[in-house]
């Protein structure tokens, strides 16, 4: 006859292989889900500061644009007439003591003009102009120059540039004195904020220049046109300009 604990065996061999089902089924049609993020951050605190540096400059060079507008009946009467004007004003600006190489043709042409009161197209004549463009490296001599191109000839005078020979250094200059204030202020910010300053890790800048005194407009230039040849002399100011860069500084922060 079995014991009470023989007759057991079975059943909890039934019950051991029913959970072992179970545990089986939960695993194969419903499986546990376990996500793991992992997050590699690679921080770095930057302080940006701006600068400003700006240096003063006199030009001393200046770009004069001259020019014969002239309407004639032929092609070769307009060649004629042009061609006449610029060997004057080409000659007057040499007694000036301005070298041919700064005397540069930056435009020539010649077109005919048309009558268009009636239906047929017809050529009434010729329209000639030509543009120079005149290098003055003594600008003290540029009033004598415009005198002298309208008295000779040229009846537009279309505008004055000024430049510097030395703009360079007047660029570096300003950029020095953009990074020192730039890093004063990021010193003095950091020692009011209590934060350490590390190496510089950026850097952009910006340049701006500016004509604090401008030339003569447009308009007042034709009048002066008129006046040189009323013996009346142009009056031009070369004025001065500011050569302003601002720069950016990126520290990286201990």
């Amino acid at each position: 006859m079995k014991t009470y604990f023989e007759k057991l065996i079975p059943a909890f061999l039934i019950i051991t292989f029913f959970f072992v089902l179970a545990f089986l089924y939960s695993k194969l049609t419903s499986p546990m889900s376990l996500s793991l993020n992992s997050t590699v951050t690679n921080k770095s605190d930057i302080f940006t500061v701006t600068g400003e540096g700006s240096v003063f400059i006199q030009p001393d060079i200046a770009y004069v644009s001259a020019g014969i507008s002239q309407t004639t009946s032929t092609v070769k009467e307009a060649q004629t007439q042009i061609n006449k004007v610029i060997n004057q004003i080409t000659s007057g600006l040499k007694s000036l003591g301005i070298d041919s190489k700064d005397i540069k043709t930056t435009s020539y042409s010649i077109n005919p003009t048309y009558d268009w009161s009636t239906r047929i197209q017809k050529i009434t004549g010729y329209s000639a102009s030509t543009q120079l463009n005149i290098k003055v490296i003594d600008i003290d001599k540029v009033n004598d120059v415009i005198d002298s191109v309208t008295s000779n000839g040229a009846n537009q005078v279309n505008g004055i540039t000024f430049d510097t020979e030395d703009r360079q250094n007047a660029e570096e200059t300003a950029r020095q004195q953009a990074i020192t204030e730039a890093n004063q202020k990021a010193q003095t910010a950091a020692k009011a904020a209590g934060f350490q300053l590390g190496k510089i890790i950026g850097y952009s800048e910006n340049s701006f220049d500016s004509n604090i005194i401008s030339p003569q407009s447009y308009t007042k230039m034709a009048l002066s046109v008129d006046e040189a040849a009323a013996g009346g002399g142009t009056n031009i100011e070369t004025g001065s300009e500011e050569v302003k860069i601002t720069v950016v500084l990126n520290y990286q922060i201990n």
